[in-house]
């Protein structure tokens, strides 16, 4: 399924307020209200990092995202945050097992400054 990075709206150096937009059509096909939380394999990174997904924001109509610091600070390494406005860059992420998915480096939509 393709991803897009997303932000709360202020690009933390931290990372904190980082995640993937979900599509409510992909979120509905690969993910199960009954989960907790996900494990998302991010490139270059030794372990996976767990997600929230147990609230209401991921399953409402204006949600689906998955929001972690540990996905802000990899976004922000790598050099893909910030980006300009509307112009985040887009990944792909694989069904693993259950409730666990891993990061393709998507496509580097995103213009430079």
């Amino acid at each position: 399924m393709n991803v897009t990075a997303w932000n709360i709206g202020s690009h933390n150096r931290n990372g904190s307020g980082y995640g993937f937009k979900v599509k409510k059509t992909d979120r509905d096909a690969f993910f199960q209200k009954q989960w907790k939380s996900i494990l998302l394999e991010i490139p270059d990174e030794a372990e996976p990092v767990e997600i929230n997904i147990d609230g209401e924001k991921f399953w409402s109509e204006n949600g689906h995202e998955l929001i972690c610091t540990p996905l802000g600070k990899w976004l922000r390494k790598n050099g893909l945050a910030p980006w300009r406005h509307g112009n985040p860059p887009s990944f792909d992420l694989e069904p693993v097992e259950e409730n666990r998915f891993r990061v393709e480096k998507g496509q580097k939509t995103r213009k430079p400054f």
